[in-house]
């Protein structure tokens, strides 16, 4: 007779954290802000079972089963946990960064279906952070019972931030409790507990470790059209007022009166609406009934040359010349009965929303703004970047633009050599390009998207998508965030902008236009500025304006990701939708 198999061994401990949390469409830290002020506190009670401590090890996932209770004024009093998740280190995006991941699936005192989901980062960031990492919890509060799969498409109901305090950490410590037949065995299983988390900590914030880089290889053709299938494509071209050409590409299946219009960020291009790799915008449009979709390519697009100089284009430019030269190549070829839709991206959502409120362009029947619009607002470390970054570049380094690609080039040029520093600092993932978008733009490891949400032919390809710069529009930007963050002009005392408002904000009440103001949660580069300026406009004109927060995403990752098209552009067909007749 065979021997029996010998019983698991499991494993358990309580853990509790508290903090607070505010209803709406913030960040997390918003939340947990506005939570604290308004005495929302938020708190739960966990046990994490581990059922088999053998298969937890092994599993890169490490999950277990978490019960136990929430507690708090929003949900009604104590509410117990219905089916609870818990992942132990696990795997993120980024490779120098774990996460504890929590999944607590409850109903309110209405007897109304909510998911809390919690995330701790767990990466070795400037100072001490060890301690901070693993008692901060990052949740968001969702409507309905929640799979991971189905989050990003989720209605968000409220935000925040959840600590362990001292005390109960060292009372947690006490809490270890193990299923084995003898006091050594279990003693044995809680130090294999603990070999775990500390060999899992010290992966992260021991010493640093280099990554392997692959060779750059190009899987999809530059400048490909091959992700817009059955449609007619053509070139339209227009010259702006400031004697610079511009184009435009065209995707039409079919006349449409309701045309579309998308307009890319600074040194981006028609690129991140059209990428094959997965379901793009443009074609999500074009089967949705929008058959008439434009993308363009202004001054600031990777497609143009004019960001490989050392120009003094600002914003202004964009806002006074480029996008009202597209509009009218749009018009004339639409015809006048047709309404006009703009959906756009980081500086180009920042240029279309100043053409709007400073009354450049007319006529557009609905603007979607990603990322930033009128209040641009970035995070301290990139306010000094701002500030010393174009002297810098133009005057210390002698270079004339930024350029992801710098590292691929030969010999030893300044630009190549602060591409090979910029790497140095980045453990997050092997792709140079990736590193110098986000030495380029604000700061964060990365800073333009989360590794996560993008399809790994995506991320190879950064260089592609994401060009060079000029540092000059650094400079309107600065004095943007320097006004209050609030979209302002360049130079007042230019006559060439005259007829563009000093502040882009004055005449706010008198936009009909409804925007919908789209905003990564975890947008690294322009932090909440939709959120803020989707308040400041809700006190200039009520109910004129939407916002739409994006759990789990960044900045061009609500564009480019790999799951937009059911993460995201739903949002932005049903805003069209709205506005559409």
């Amino acid at each position: 007779m065979p021997e029996p198999l010998p019983k698991p061994v499991a494993l358990q401990f309580t853990e509790e954290m508290k903090g607070h949390i505010s209803p709406g469409q913030h960040t997390c830290q918003q939340g947990y802000d506005e939570g604290k002020a308004g005495g929302l506190t938020l708190m739960f009670h966990l046990t994490i079972c581990i059922d088999d401590l053998d298969a937890f090890i092994a599993d890169p996932a490490h999950h277990a089963q978490a019960i136990g209770y929430l507690e708090g004024s929003y949900i009604g009093g104590r509410q117990p946990v219905l089916a609870g998740e818990f992942n132990l280190f696990a795997d993120s995006g980024d490779a120098d960064r774990k996460t504890m991941l929590y999944r607590l699936k409850f109903e309110n005192s209405a007897s109304q279906a909510l998911t809390l989901c919690g995330r701790k980062d767990i990466r070795d960031d400037f100072g001490f952070d060890t301690w901070s990492d693993t008692t901060t919890l990052y949740v968001n509060l969702y409507a309905g019972h929640v799979s991971a799969a189905d989050e990003g498409a989720a209605t968000l109901l409220a935000s925040g931030i959840l600590h362990i305090q001292v005390h109960d950490f060292l009372h947690q410590l006490t809490t270890f409790q193990a299923d084995a037949p003898t006091l050594g065995e279990r003693l044995h299983a809680v130090q294999r507990f603990g070999r775990l988390f500390m060999g899992k900590l010290w992966e992260t914030h021991g010493l640093p470790r280099r990554h392997g880089r692959e060779p750059r290889i190009r899987t999809i053709p530059l400048h490909s059209l091959e992700g817009v299938k059955d449609a007619d494509v053509s070139t339209h071209y227009a010259s702006t007022g400031d004697g610079l050409g511009i184009s435009l590409l065209r995707f039409q299946r079919a006349p449409c009166k309701d045309v579309v219009l998308l307009v890319p960020g600074l040194t981006a291009s028609s690129d991140m609406f059209i990428m094959p790799e997965h379901r793009n915008l443009t074609q999500v449009l074009l089967d949705e009934g929008f058959t008439d979709v434009w993308t363009l390519d202004g001054r600031i697009s990777k497609r143009q040359p004019y960001n490989h100089t050392r120009h003094r284009f600002t914003v202004d430019d964009v806002a006074l010349y480029d996008n009202p030269a597209a509009l009218d190549v749009v018009r004339r070829a639409v015809g006048p009965q047709a309404r006009i839709h703009i959906i756009s991206h980081c500086l180009g959502a920042l240029s279309v929303a100043m053409s709007l409120f400073g009354k450049a362009i007319e006529g557009v029947r609905s603007v979607i703004v990603n990322g930033v619009s009128l209040t641009p607002k970035v995070g301290a470390f990139a306010k000094a970047k701002l500030a010393v970054g174009p002297f810098l570049a133009e005057s210390v380094l002698g270079v004339d633009y930024l350029n992801p690609e710098w590292g691929q080039q030969a010999g030893m040029a300044p630009g190549k050599l602060l591409a090979k520093g910029v790497s140095l600092m980045h453990r997050e993932c092997d792709v140079p390009e990736c590193h110098m978008t986000s030495f380029m733009w604000g700061y964060g490891y990365p800073v333009l998207f989360r590794h996560e949400n993008l399809h790994e032919v995506t991320h190879r390809r950064t260089g592609d998508l994401f060009g060079g710069s000029g540092v000059h529009y650094y400079r309107h930007i600065r004095k943007m965030v320097s006004a209050n963050n609030t979209a302002v002009k360049f130079d007042p005392k230019d006559v060439r902008y005259r007829q563009l408002p000093d502040n882009y904000l004055q005449d706010a009440a008198d936009i009909s236009t409804p925007m919908l103001l789209v905003a990564g949660q975890e947008n690294a580069l322009f932090l909440d500025s939709n959120v803020l300026c989707h308040e400041r406009l809700e006190q200039i004109a009520p109910g004129r304006h939407q916002l739409e927060v994006i759990p789990g995403y960044g900045h061009a990752d609500v564009i480019i990701g790999k799951n937009a098209a059911q993460d995201v552009f739903p949002r932005f067909l049903k805003f069209l939708r709205q506005h559409a007749h």
